[in-house]
């Protein structure tokens, strides 16, 4: 699937090979997507937790196999605090995928930038200001020959490419409002025997706001990702209200958030958030409306627009599609399907054909958006796109990983 020529060292329909750096849920499915999909080779595994790493390995060995390719090295699975620093040090990895929790991003993407690897990031980049800023001066040492993606694959859904198209054509006309929401169960406990307190946090990190920056930016980021690509525009500023009102498991997440954020125009999004209960419920998607019409962008449901130009997305296998469902992976059907190999396609093509992506700061400003939101409901007050950034917000890990070399 890769384009026949040689580029940048990559023969004619050669593998990129890939290192995933972070075995859990997510990283296996966007790894394994990348393999079976984007003829990308996984070739390289690192994790802090040696049961991570072992079924990691177990996995993609089944499906290298599953294509003909060779079992994953013995020399090539990193382990431990400094596992980051080795896959990103080797010679045999073109690529490095960074699934781990949010709070390291940044300084993973640090170390492979600086080792000149293609770095696929999963999203946030940054779970503070000073991360965000961090990221920022990283971005400007990317090479010209290096591909920096950021995980934003909800972008790349065939259905939400085909109605942004539209809408940014001026399908709407002059766009006066928005609402979203991203309504999910809560997250599942993940219990390993014999774990302290710190390797229960790690193991549990989307219920820890250091590790995930809380629900507003690890999760719900992705319908903000789409209000901002829609407008062509950060919020300026945001209130918000929200707490912590049903869960009572370990953890600071909040549950819930409504946040009402001021783009420039005096656009306002109408954002709610909750996450908990274990009853199924799932809803996430984005409305616009516009002085010609409105847009529905959902993750499940019709994808159409109202008004003088109206349009549906016509789904040839509509039929066959089961209705959306939450995925802990990531691994949506329904309106994002094909959201992740697409995403992929796209990153693994700019490696190959020498039109490489830098998607660092596009990253950070939606991470920031987020950050936005949280702090005006942590503050309970209006706060700016100025205020954020003076603040300096700092969160600290509170642990020391070397207990688990």
């Amino acid at each position: 699937m890769l384009k026949p020529r040689a580029a940048f060292g990559y023969e004619a329909n050669s593998a990129v090979r890939l290192g995933l750096l972070g075995c859990g849920g997510r990283g296996t499915g966007v790894a394994t997507s990348f393999a079976k999909n984007i003829s990308a080779q996984v070739v390289a595994l690192a994790d802090l937790f040696p049961d991570q790493l072992a079924s990691g390995r177990a996995h993609f060995n089944e499906v290298n196999a599953g294509l003909g390719q060779q079992p994953i090295s013995e020399k090539l699975l990193f382990l431990g605090p400094d596992a980051y620093k080795k896959i990103a040090g080797s010679p045999e990895v073109d690529l490095i995928q960074i699934s781990t929790p949010p709070f390291f991003h940044v300084e993973h993407l640090g170390e492979a930038v600086a080792r000149g690897k293609h770095v696929y990031c999963e999203k946030p980049v940054g779970i503070d200001i000073h991360q965000a800023q961090a990221a920022l001066e990283i971005a400007k040492h990317v090479r010209s020959t290096q591909s920096v993606d950021v995980g934003f694959q909800c972008r790349n859904a065939p259905p939400i490419a085909a109605i942004a198209e539209r809408i940014k054509a001026g399908a709407l006309g002059k766009i006066a409002a928005a609402s979203g929401s991203y309504n999910a169960p809560a997250s599942t406990e993940r219990v390993h025997a014999g774990a302290g307190a710190d390797e229960y946090r790690l193991r549990n990190w989307l219920w820890d706001r250091a590790l995930s920056g809380d629900i507003l930016v690890e999760q719900n980021i992705h319908i903000i990702d789409l209000c901002n690509w829609l407008l062509g525009a950060h919020p300026l500023k945001a209130t918000a209200t929200g707490g912590r009102n049903i869960l009572t498991h370990a953890g600071d997440c909040w549950d819930n958030y409504q946040v009402d954020f001021t783009y420039p125009g005096d656009v306002h999004l109408a954002f709610s958030s909750t996450q908990f209960g274990d009853y199924g419920n799932f809803d996430a998607g984005l409305r616009l409306f516009g002085a010609l019409g409105s847009a529905n962008v959902p993750y499940s449901g019709p994808m159409q627009i109202t008004g003088a130009q109206a349009w549906a997305w016509q789904d040839p296998n509509a039929a066959a599609a089961e209705p959306g469902k939450f995925s802990a992976n990531g691994a949506f059907s329904d309106n994002l399907a094909f959201a992740d190999r697409e995403k992929e396609r796209t990153f693994v093509e700019s490696i190959t054909s020498g039109g490489v992506h830098n998607q660092i700061a596009a990253g950070v400003e939606t991470a920031l958006s987020c950050m936005l939101g949280r702090m005006a409901g942590y503050t309970h007050h209006e706060v700016t796109w100025e205020d954020l950034l003076a603040h300096g917000e700092t969160y600290q890990l509170g642990m020391k990983l070397e207990q688990f070399a």
